[in-house]
C-alpha cells in the first residue's frame, strides 16, 4: 500500500464497533436498529386525545415521556392507564417551548422525537424520522409540503405565515426549508446542547430549525401528514404566534453564531450510526 493511501486510512476517524445483536430492536422485517428512541408529548387537557395519540405509536419505542401543563382533567391518569410505563414530566413553567425543553431534558434515549398530544400527528410517521437520523442524519424535520405529506389543518393565515417565514429563514441562512413552523421533529439527543433552547412559546420550532442551522447539522426533511385536532381547542393563535417567530428569526440573527458541529470528511456508514 502506498504511503499516500496509508495517510489517509490513518486520518480518518475510527468507526465504531457494530453493537451485539441483541442490542438491536426490530423495526421492520429489513431494518433494526441499536440506538434507543424517546418520545416526548407535551399534553395540557388532553385526556380525551391520549387513547388516540399512545394508539399510534409504534411499541418498539422505548420511552414515553409525557409533560403534563398542570392540566385540569385526567391527562396523566390516562397517560398512566394506556402506558404503565410512561414518564411522566410536571411542567413548572408556561408554554408548548418550556414543555419540550423540560422533556428533553428528562430523556434517556439516543434519539429524541417530539409530537403533539392533540391528535394531529401520526406516531406511525416516526419510522421515518428514525429511519433518517440512523442513516446519517442530525435532525429530521417532518414537512407537511413534502411530497407525500399534507395537512387536513392549515387555515390560509396560517399557510400564507409559514410560506413567508420559511422563504425568510431559507433566504437567510442558505437552508432549503420547506416548512418551518411545524411540531414533528426528531434528532439524536447529543445535539441537545448545541440547539440550546432557550424559549416558551410554539416559536420552538423554528428556533430548533433555525439553530440546527447555525451549527451546521444535518437537517433532513421527510414527509408528514398533519390532521385536524381530534378533541378539545388549540392554544395556537395565528397573528400572535406567528409575530413570535418572526421576532425569534430576527434575534437569532442578529445573535453570535451557534457553535458548528465539525462531521468527518468521509460519512460513515449507516452500520456505524446503529442500523442493520
Amino acid at each position: 500500500m502506498s504511503p499516500e493511501i496509508t495517510k489517509h486510512y490513518n486520518n480518518k476517524p475510527p468507526l465504531r464497533a457494530v453493537p451485539p445483536i441483541e442490542r438491536f430492536t426490530p423495526i421492520t422485517p429489513n431494518m433494526a436498529i441499536s440506538p434507543t428512541v424517546s418520545v416526548v408529548v407535551p399534553a395540557m387537557n388532553e385526556a380525551e386525545n391520549l387513547p388516540h395519540v399512545f394508539a399510534t405509536l409504534p411499541q418498539w419505542i422505548d420511552e414515553i415521556v409525557l409533560v403534563d401543563g398542570n392540566s385540569k382533567d385526567d391527562t396523566v391518569a390516562v397517560a398512566r392507564k394506556l402506558r404503565p410505563n410512561v414518564r411522566v414530566v410536571h411542567q413548572t413553567g408556561k408554554g408548548k417551548g418550556d414543555a419540550l425543553s423540560a422533556g428533553f431534558a428528562a430523556c434517556t434515549g439516543d434519539i429524541i422525537v417530539m409530537i403533539d398530544a392533540d391528535g394531529s400527528t401520526d406516531g406511525r410517521e416516526i419510522i421515518q424520522f428514525v429511519g433518517a437520523l440512523v442513516t446519517g442524519a442530525d435532525f429530521v424535520k417532518g414537512s407537511r409540503y413534502a411530497s407525500g405529506g399534507g395537512s387536513d389543518d392549515l387555515t390560509f393565515i396560517r399557510k400564507f405565515g409559514n410560506k413567508t417565514l420559511t422563504a425568510l429563514v431559507n433566504r437567510m441562512y442558505g437552508t432549503s426549508y420547506s416548512d418551518l413552523c411545524y411540531g414533528y421533529n426528531a434528532f439524536w439527543a447529543r445535539h441537545l446542547d448545541v440547539l440550546n433552547l432557550d424559549c416558551d412559546g410554539f416559536e420552538i420550532e423554528t428556533l430548533m430549525n433555525v439553530r440546527a442551522a447555525k451549527a451546521g447539522l444535518k437537517v433532513h426533511e421527510v414527509p408528514s401528514h398533519e390532521r385536524c385536532r381530534i378533541h378539545g381547542e388549540s392554544n395556537l393563535h395565528a397573528v400572535r404566534d406567528g409575530i413570535r417567530v418572526l421576532k425569534t428569526i430576527i434575534r437569532e440573527w442578529r445573535s453570535n453564531p451557534a457553535p458548528v458541529v465539525h462531521e468527518p470528511a468521509t460519512a460513515a456508514p449507516a452500520a456505524d450510526q446503529g442500523a442493520a
